[in-house]
């Protein structure tokens, strides 16, 4: 997910308008039409310099950090004040974790829809090692290896190594949708037994057991629970991904603790270092098949080992982590009205396919994908993405454009690019039907949760998602397991380091 999880890997939807020397070509993955509006802008807009300022060497980073994490809007509040500042969609900023862990914090940010476009063209910024943004955590987390994640797609490793990933998504493909309605049948059980016992059920702890599971038995035929790992595969991972990501991480310690543990020393990855091997040994074992193809694309077995261990348990497991609680939380906020429309259109959908759910059944509920996409527009699970300038250009926004040197780090916080109050009616709101009709087909090149916009294929060629398809395919399954099951349900919910805490309080059994 940036977040945990970066998808779960992750072009322009509203095409980024980048003017340089000569014209520019689009992204590979956009479309013609696509492609027309980068290299015929309707209008060449004002110059302005990026405003803003970076302050004084260490100090200034520092300070910016501390808004960031503990200022008192929070981190929409911290981008949110700049743009007021300096009435500018486009500012200079350092972003955390700055000292001592990034050598160097400072960004020019893209705070709209218009200029986030150009981190996905990787004609024009470069993704070497910016995964996780200024910094990037020891590949002793990672089996001494480079994983794809943190590959520009010039580098020769990329390509196969996706292709490996692709693979991976499609080899099983017949098993995903029967494994994940056992899986997550089996969840709903034990929720209804902890709403009998106690009246309510963490839906986060269930989830991350699912997940965890679904994803092995579906993509790789085992189930890790008979396995060595037994029950801690998640709590494994969620250990090994604090290592990763603790510097962009607030656990709610003591201010001074928490920034000098944290933000400022980086955690020995000698700590969790057993925990990790026991991860890589349950892989070597259960993903042996798509290791073999692995080696036939030409990868070393220990590099695909620790590919496929970061895909499934970081990207993946990570992603679902994040996201199956944010959909839950805002479609419980959304209420019974909301949930009787869904229902109603799953069961219906079932019925008229003798009874199962299938890819013909699920391609007959488009208010179900409507939901999911408001879900992943209003709080994406990778919230932020960089991109090295690789020449001097001139990036536009709305109503400006602003000169980026070559070298500079662009860097884009998604949440501001898909609320933006120039493209969507009601940003702040999720309307579960947002995308619904041709009005809706049109917002969808604008919903870039994947590295890129939901109109879009991810190739060998860019950074977007390789499991862009199957996250929004298995968030479709949550929600057709939950409306087969309830005509609604309630959530409390709280916060966590990754994401949203949600509590159900209430799941009122299907009367249709």
């Amino acid at each position: 997910m940036a977040t945990a999880a970066a998808c779960i890997s992750l072009a322009s939807p509203s095409p980024a308008r980048v003017v340089i020397r000569r014209q520019t070509r689009a992204s590979a993955s956009a479309s013609a039409t696509d492609r027309q509006e980068v290299v015929s802008p309707k209008r060449r807009l004002p110059l302005r310099k990026v405003p803003g300022d970076y302050g004084p060497p260490v100090v200034g980073a520092i300070r910016d950090r501390y808004e960031y994490f503990y200022g008192p809007g929070g981190r929409d509040g911290f981008f949110a004040a700049r743009v007021r500042a300096h009435r500018s969609t486009v500012v200079r900023l350092n972003m955390p974790p700055g000292p001592f862990v990034a050598r160097d914090p400072r960004v020019v940010a893209l705070l709209d829809a218009a200029s986030f476009p150009v981190l996905f063209d990787t004609s024009l910024v470069d993704k070497t090692d910016l995964f996780t943004g200024t910094f990037m955590p020891s590949t002793d987390l990672t089996g001494g290896y480079r994983v794809l994640s943190y590959l520009d797609p010039s580098e020769p490793n990329h390509a196969p190594l996706k292709t490996l990933l692709f693979y991976l998504l499609s080899h099983r493909r017949q098993q995903v949708i029967p494994k994940f309605r056992e899986v997550y049948g089996d969840l709903f059980g034990l929720m209804e037994n902890d709403l009998a016992r106690v009246g309510k059920a963490d839906f986060g702890v269930h989830n991350d057991a699912a997940a965890f599971g679904f994803l092995c038995q579906g993509l790789l035929g085992r189930d890790p629970a008979k396995s060595a790992l037994g029950s801690d595969g998640p709590k494994l991972i969620t250990k090994w991904v604090l290592f990763q990501l603790s510097p962009l991480l607030s656990l709610g310690l003591p201010t001074l603790v928490e920034d000098t543990l944290l933000h400022s020393l980086r955690l020995p990855p000698a700590l969790v270092k057993k925990d990790y091997d026991r991860l890589a040994d349950f892989f070597r074992d259960a993903a042996k098949a798509v290791v073999d193809e692995g080696e036939r694309l030409g990868i070393a077995r220990e590099e695909a080992v620790h590919n496929i261990l970061f895909a499934l348990c970081f990207n993946s497991f990570g992603g679902m982590k994040i996201l199956f609680p944010t959909l839950v939380k805002w479609l419980g906020r959304a209420g019974a009205r909301v949930h009787g429309r869904l229902a109603t259109e799953v069961r219906g959908a079932v019925r008229d396919n003798g009874g199962e759910v299938t890819m013909k059944a699920l391609a007959e509920m488009p208010l179900v994908k409507s939901a999911v996409y408001e879900a992943l527009r209003i709080e994406p699970p990778v919230a932020m993405q960089y991109g090295r300038a690789k020449r001097d250009m001139v990036v536009e926004s709305h109503d400006y454009g602003y000169e980026v040197r070559e070298g500079e780090m662009l860097f884009g916080y998604q949440p501001m690019a898909t609320k933006d109050p120039r493209v969507f009616a009601r940003p702040e709101e999720y309307v579960p039907d947002r995308f619904l009709g041709e009005d809706g087909a049109r917002l969808l090149r604008h919903v870039v949760w994947s590295n890129g916009p939901e109109t879009a294929a991810p190739t060998l060629h860019d950074k977007q998602c390789a499991g862009k398809d199957f996250v929004v395919l298995v968030a479709r399954l949550l929600l057709v397991e939950l409306f087969l099951r309830y005509d609604s349900f309630d959530v409390e919910v709280g916060t966590s380091a990754l994401g949203s805490s949600v509590t159900v309080t209430s799941l009122k059994k299907a009367t249709f």
